[in-house]
């Protein structure tokens, strides 16, 4: 039986990937002044165990007001810099690649984690611990009613938020991380440039879609002139906005254009967040309902893409790649039920030395298992 395409190595830039499976990056809200946790090793150390060929970090600020909530976390100083490449270094040594994605919140600022419906933090939340900040927008407009009004960002305090991108990408090479992921998705700052529905600048930043991309540009610029060309650079976005979206398929395609030109190897293709704190797209919720994004990017654009959202079954996230539609799968939640995935897919999908994909410690007992098990059927 041919190997599947699943668990066929993939080179990418100067790295391999030993198959197209990434565990995508999942929010923890576990993080100390934007410090990983004991969590955090733990959290992402199990899915290089279980088989994953790219393991991300969640999406990781590159500021201190860049945050989501308190526990978000962030790479913004130096001291948090050995704390993840205690992470990368088992992730490594465990044979899958450590990836981490740099976002910033601006105007999504200063609220509650999820299970508070993201409520924004308010003055009197300080006596908790839980001062509040102001976010950063490209115009003042809030993302939703009960939150505070954003900072419009100046053209000289644009450059000095690149410039933080640029500076968490050299801290991200410092940690020891393999390939690093810029976030333009999810209602976040980069995305809330690229929006109308965010961006209503009347200078070059603003405007038509050439203005609108500009920050996005000049930001990727930046982290790619500091991430070494060997290294891969991953950029995700919302393929459309979301309810009452202005963003569209085709302003993603002219994005993914430019993105490829500046040197970007994939495109992790996501949707929504651009309203409220959780409004994703409007589309049946069916099994893999993005594919379709990731599948126009890669073939217009002519880049690598990612695909993600609702892809459990093997059979599925072989056929995607099989039929051409995305060079990636990404899985987040079933990661959280079964960090031993690949293992599982692998199995189901014939791989004859699947209980492999597990370190020796693992393999070597189940293998044993089996055998006995043969013996006594």
């Amino acid at each position: 039986m041919a190997q599947p395409l699943l668990f066929k190595p993939i080179k990418l830039a100067g790295v391999t990937a030993r198959n197209r499976i990434v565990v995508s990056p999942m929010c923890q809200y576990s993080s100390n002044e934007g410090g990983p946790s004991d969590w955090h090793l733990v959290h992402l150390g199990k899915f290089a165990l279980g088989g994953a060929a790219i393991v991300f970090c969640e999406e990781t600020a590159v500021e201190m007001r860049a945050r989501k909530t308190h526990g978000c976390a962030g790479i913004y100083d130096s001291k948090h810099v050995p704390m993840y490449r205690r992470i990368t270094e088992f992730i490594n040594k465990n044979n899958s690649l450590p990836a981490m994605q740099i976002g910033h919140s601006g105007r999504k600022a200063a609220c509650g984690p999820p299970w508070t419906n993201f409520k924004p933090l308010k003055a009197d939340d300080a006596g908790n611990g839980m001062a509040p900040w102001q976010g950063i927008a490209p115009s003042v407009i809030r993302h939703r009613e009960d939150a505070a009004a954003p900072h419009e960002l100046s053209v000289s305090e644009i450059r000095e938020v690149i410039n933080a991108w640029r500076d968490a990408a050299l801290r991200t090479l410092d940690a020891g991380f393999e390939i690093v992921e810029i976030h333009g998705a999810h209602g976040y700052l980069i995305h809330q440039f690229l929006s109308p529905l965010a961006n209503q600048r009347n200078d070059a930043y603003g405007g038509d879609l050439n203005g609108r991309m500009r920050f996005a540009l000049e930001l990727t610029e930046a982290v790619r002139a500091a991430w070494p060309k060997e290294k891969p650079l991953w950029f995700r976005v919302s393929a459309v906005d979301g309810d009452g979206g202005a963003w569209t398929l085709d302003d993603t395609v002219a994005l993914a254009c430019e993105l490829k030109v500046r040197g970007v190897d994939v495109i992790s293709c996501s949707s929504g967040g651009i309203n409220g704190p959780l409004n994703m797209a409007i589309v049946p919720r069916v099994a893999g309902y993005q594919v379709p994004y990731a599948e126009r990017v890669r073939r217009e654009a002519g880049i690598m893409s990612c695909a993600v959202g609702l892809i459990t079954e093997p059979g599925h996230a072989e056929t995607i790649l099989q039929s051409g539609q995305a060079d990636f799968i990404a899985l987040a939640r079933e990661f959280l039920y079964n960090p031993n995935w690949p293992v599982q897919a692998a199995k189901q999908l014939g791989v004859a030395e699947y209980l492999d994909l597990l370190p020796e410690q693992y393999a070597w007992w189940l293998k044993r298992r089996e055998k006995i098990r043969e013996i006594s059927s």
